[in-house]
């Protein structure tokens, strides 16, 4: 690990970067956020590390929680959220606003604030709106303190699945065909924009995925078989979000891909396919965190096939300027082509995560691959680059 970027005077010896893992958050992925800050703090090498975790609750106070990644795991069916490991009800963690300043702030009622130390880097392992979305990055960049991951456009261009698409469409990435329903359509003239959605059954058949424009961990998306179910589907992707995303159904085998930033640039992991679940209607939130249907590690394809998904993984990772990592998702369709559905700037990174997973079928383990984000990160400078 190199520390030449770390802030060092002349008297002091070199120390270990210190790393705040950021979780929890706004989003109605909240719960996912925090299984995914367990595994990565359990892969944190203390002798190499200082790290501080910081969690942000449900209502966004940031708080200082327990180091106990074990407790941050999905029991019964559920999963964990920030307050059970919060070690105040009341306190909240401030960060600096001052580039010159990468002292982290702990503050109570009625006491004198205290201050925790700087930081070196964030690794932010917060998905959906909040936190993944270049709302934090943002923030980040304020602070002048480098963090894992994409900066503030590609967050936002990934997490919003229209311009993502735009972003493909205008780089030369086959999209499949989806239409958008914003929150003053439906307001306006409700007809129309179902209308819109009909119109998209009739040119490309049924069923259809409704999906809330800027969720994840499919959430909120509901597979509508025919005319009967769409206003149900509506209503649950509007809770999510007040902008939807309907996407006529693709036939094909589910394909992701991948990519790490190396010092060389990015590279692809080895795919992986999802098949079908057989308890599930499609590869939902359930299957992927609850049942944990496996996926095929690599996949089944030919080296032409590989090679191909490959670099349209690195295509669209360079399409929406994204760095430090990303897992692409594609469709291979039954004429044999590439269709890309969407990119995950933060994607799931638990250890059963289909991310980790291609990269430890790739040659680096789970601890190597947290290891190579924060070098990353500690690479880059904030602001322009």
């Amino acid at each position: 690990m190199s520390t030449e970027n770390l802030p060092q005077s002349p008297d002091q010896p070199q120390r270990k970067p210190r790393v705040a893992v950021v979780f929890g958050g706004r989003s109605s992925e909240h719960g996912i956020s925090m299984v995914t800050a367990g595994a990565v703090l359990r892969a944190l090498d203390r002798t190499k590390y200082d790290v501080l975790p910081i969690g942000i609750t449900q209502s966004g106070r940031w708080v200082l929680t327990a180091d106990e990644p074990d407790r941050m795991a999905i029991t019964e069916r559920r999963t964990p959220n920030v307050e059970q490991l919060a070690e105040s009800s009341e306190g909240g963690v401030v960060l600096p606003v001052d580039p010159a300043n990468r002292e982290v702030v702990y503050t109570e009622p009625g006491s004198v604030p205290k201050a925790l130390g700087e930081i070196d880097v964030v690794f932010p392992v917060l998905h959906g709106p909040y936190g993944e979305d270049g709302t934090l990055q943002g923030l980040l960049e304020l602070s002048g303190v480098p963090y894992v991951g994409s900066g503030v456009l590609a967050s936002a261009v990934g997490q919003d699945k229209e311009y993502m698409k735009r972003v493909f469409t205008s780089f030369g990435l086959k999209v499949g065909p989806y239409v958008v329903i914003r929150p003053r359509e439906w307001e306006q003239d409700e007809s129309a924009a179902r209308k819109k959605i009909i119109d998209l059954a009739g040119d490309h058949g049924w069923p259809l995925f409704v999906k809330p424009a800027r969720a994840g961990s499919s959430i909120g998306i509901t597979k509508v078989e025919d005319l009967s179910g769409l206003d149900d589907a509506i209503a649950e992707a509007q809770r999510h979000d007040p902008k939807i995303l309907v996407e006529a159904a693709l036939r094909g085998r589910e394909i992701e891909c991948g990519v790490l930033e190396f010092e060389d640039g990015p590279r692809a992991s080895v795919p992986a396919e999802i098949p079908p679940p057989d308890a599930h209607a499609y590869y939902d939130f359930e299957a992927k965190y609850i049942d944990s249907t496996p996926g095929i590690v690599p996949a089944p394809l030919t080296p032409e096939e590989t090679a191909d998904v490959q670099r349209l993984a690195v295509d669209a990772y360079e399409a929406a300027s994204c760095e430090g990592l990303v897992r692409a998702d594609f469709f291979l369709t039954e004429d044999g082509e590439f269709v890309i559905n969407e990119i995950n700037t933060m994607p799931g990174f638990t250890p059963i995560s289909m991310y980790p997973q291609m990269w430890q079928a790739s040659g680096i383990g789970y601890a190597d691959l947290v290891d190579r984000l924060i070098e990353a990160a500690l690479r880059r400078s904030t602001g322009l680059r």
